[in-house]
């Protein structure tokens, strides 16, 4: 299994345009922020929109709004969306991808990574995930702050 860039900037793009709640995020903006290609992500917004997960604002203030709460969007949905199939192995959800199919010593293994997989995206929302891109700031901008002889008094800039 290997996650294309296709899903892993469809998520940044989303958490992103999620942290904006109630404005339409132009894709210039996402695509500057997030240090991706505008085109690619043009292409990436595409499939998010045809999968519902977020909607095109048109007009002078327009861009990109989530379709749905951000607690209503699980990441397995988008990942699959932007990938198709994520199973480790074929196999796994094609009986006739392997001649060796019912003797096979590691097909346990790679039903429990399969199984894995689909329980911590299925168990994770974009509101998780925008909750933890938060934490990770306010935790940058503490460690910021407790530099020594950045800061005077009471945290006042020298």
């Amino acid at each position: 299994m290997w996650v294309s860039t296709k899903a892993q900037y469809g998520l940044r793009a989303l958490i992103d345009i999620g942290q904006r709640p109630g404005a339409a995020v132009p894709l210039k903006d996402v695509a500057q922020r997030q240090d991706i290609s505008q085109h690619y992500l043009e292409q990436i917004a595409s499939n998010l929109r045809r999968a519902g997960f977020i909607r095109s604002v048109r007009g002078a203030h327009g861009g990109y709004r989530l379709s749905r709460a951000a607690d209503q969007i699980n990441t397995w949905d988008v990942v699959v969306a932007m990938e198709g199939s994520i199973a480790p192995v074929a196999c796994i959800e094609d009986d006739h991808a392997c001649e060796r199919t019912g003797n096979c010593s590691t097909v346990g293994l790679w039903r429990r990574v399969d199984t894995a997989i689909r329980d911590v995206l299925g168990n994770t929302t974009l509101a998780d995930l925008m909750a933890e891109e938060n934490a990770a700031l306010h935790a940058q901008l503490v460690q910021i702050e407790q530099v020594p002889g950045r800061f005077g008094p009471q945290g006042a800039s020298l």
